[in-house]
């Protein structure tokens, strides 16, 4: 277990360094910008994961935000338990509650302007088949649904990873149990895991999928979700304001 504890020490110390949370975002803008670029220049070979039916897209992607929710949640309240108070986990777990609603409203957003922008093709034929007038109904008919498509890939694997480095960089080194330091360790290591899984595949979305317009839509509102919360409204009063340890620091700084 004292491996694992340097992994989580080393972590802790990249993810408390301002310039890489500061930068982290800008990352997302950056692969969305040049990933769109190789892709309409046709520059990337195909590999297994310019299929939408590859292993990590269909059991992770495709259900991410819960995979953000099972090792977010457990994480806060094993890191609450032993540093913070109940308020504090409180606002905390409010925090992720705001989120799942942001996440909520962006993707219905999305499906609604597929739905009201789109129309019902057949592929074999290539004809308009205005029977249909929603993307479900045309699929259920066999047909193909075209409309502005947002990017739902580039949104949430952008949002979730930018919510989890919020909440994890105000991490401590807990004095407690082994046990519970344990699992909060393993928790922690997993959350890294993720984030490394969401940028690897929010990289893989740019290079293969979708159009540049609908991506760089689909990032800009994930970077706008996490910037309206934590960038702005988390940092005034009436809140569920930063995770205690990062606003106890930020508040130190601005004395």
């Amino acid at each position: 277990m004292a491996v694992m504890d340097v992994i989580v020490e080393r972590l802790m110390s990249v993810w408390r360094i301002p310039a890489v949370r500061q930068s982290f975002p800008w990352l997302f803008l950056f692969i969305s910008l040049l990933g769109s670029i190789l892709k309409e220049l046709d520059l990337v070979p195909q590999s297994y994961f310019s299929s939408s039916k590859n292993f990590v897209n269909l059991y992770f992607v495709k259900v991410s935000w819960g995979w953000t929710l099972l090792l977010l949640t457990p994480f806060l309240l094993f890191s609450s338990s032993a540093n913070q108070s109940r308020s504090a986990l409180f606002k905390r777990l409010l925090a992720l509650a705001v989120a799942t609603a942001v996440w909520y409203v962006c993707t219905g957003t999305f499906l609604y302007i597929e739905d009201v922008t789109g129309s019902c093709f057949d592929s074999k034929t290539a004809s308009i088949a205005n029977e249909f007038t929603s993307k479900a109904a045309c699929r259920r008919a066999g047909f193909h649904w075209q409309g502005h498509d947002i990017s739902g890939h580039s949104f949430i694997l952008s949002y979730s990873s930018l919510l989890i480095m919020e909440e994890i960089s105000a991490m401590t080194v807990l004095k407690t149990v082994r046990l519970h330091r344990t699992l909060l360790n393993l928790l922690y290591l997993a959350l890294n895991l993720i984030v490394v899984t969401w940028v690897w595949m929010f990289a893989s979305t740019s290079v293969y999928f979708h159009n540049p317009q609908d991506k760089l839509l689909g990032t800009a509102c994930g970077l706008l979700g996490w910037y309206l919360t934590y960038r702005y409204w988390y940092q005034k009063p009436f809140s569920p304001g930063l995770p205690p340890q990062r606003q106890e620091k930020e508040q130190k700084q601005r004395a």
